[in-house]
């Protein structure tokens, strides 16, 4: 049983970011769906170690620049998966009419207008919003950074669960997570993770954002079903981005007011 749990973990983790497993795990559709319980705790993983660069950072560089290095952090240590996927749902559903054009401009490897100021926008959002955090306090800014990565892969999970998968699955990057006979208690694993930040620091009010969060990941769920009938590898990537965008903008707003 452990030894299945850790072939879940590893195959999330290596998914998900670009940390090398020394050794081969095995692999199969399977493996890769019950993985998703899994996504939370990669978002942890992911915060954890941003989390850590930025601490290195604050001592010896001014806090924007410390941002900026751990903004480039994430970037590396995920291989820029979800940036690509919004990228791509910002080029597709900005210049395409139509499902069958939407979709195919999705597939193109090749990066137009509406992606590239969507993703300088993204990011322009996601530093100011973090240079804010982070002038404010900085285990907020630490808490923050760890659990809007949990947050935001658990959302983006969750769209596994309430749409249905398009594109062609048998080419798709995707295929293993379009799966829909996940058991529900993956995905109340994965929240459960989501929980950890909150325990260890002790933020309970923040759990205020994740109402927030949620109406997000619904609006982009509308919004994919009612142009493409439901969610493709890269819409999954959109939610994860936007939703991490969404907590840092939640903590944001409750200091303002709480």
């Amino acid at each position: 049983m452990l030894k299945k749990e850790i072939a879940y973990f590893l195959t999330a983790l290596m998914f998900f970011t670009r940390i090398p497993i020394p050794f081969k795990i095995p692999y199969s559709n399977e493996i890769m769906n019950q993985s998703q319980k899994y996504y939370a705790a990669i978002g942890l993983l992911v915060g954890a170690f941003n989390a850590l660069i930025y601490t290195i950072c604050q001592f010896i560089l001014p806090i924007d620049i410390a941002i900026i290095i751990t903004m480039i952090t994430s970037v590396l240590l995920t291989g820029a998966f979800h940036e690509d996927g919004f990228t791509d749902v910002c080029d597709s559903f900005g210049g395409g009419y139509g499902k069958e054009k939407i979709l195919t401009i999705m597939k193109d490897s090749r990066i137009g207008a509406y992606g590239v100021i969507g993703v300088i926008l993204l990011l322009l959002l996601k530093f100011t919003s973090l240079q804010h955090i982070a002038e404010n306090n900085f285990w907020l800014m630490i808490f923050s950074l760890i659990a809007a990565h949990s947050v935001s892969r658990f959302f983006s999970g969750m769209m596994i669960y309430t749409h249905e998968y398009v594109t062609d699955i048998d080419k798709s990057k995707s295929k293993p997570m379009a799966n829909k006979a996940l058991p529900i208690k993956n995905l109340i694993i994965s929240f459960l993770f989501c929980l950890v930040p909150f325990i260890v620091f002790g933020e309970w009010k923040f759990l205020l954002i994740l109402p927030l969060c949620y109406i997000g990941k619904v609006y982009l769920g509308w919004y994919f079903k009612k142009y493409i009938g439901g969610y493709t590898g890269d819409c999954l990537g959109t939610v994860q981005q936007v939703t991490e965008v969404l907590f840092y903008l939640g903590v944001l707003i409750l200091c303002k007011f709480l």
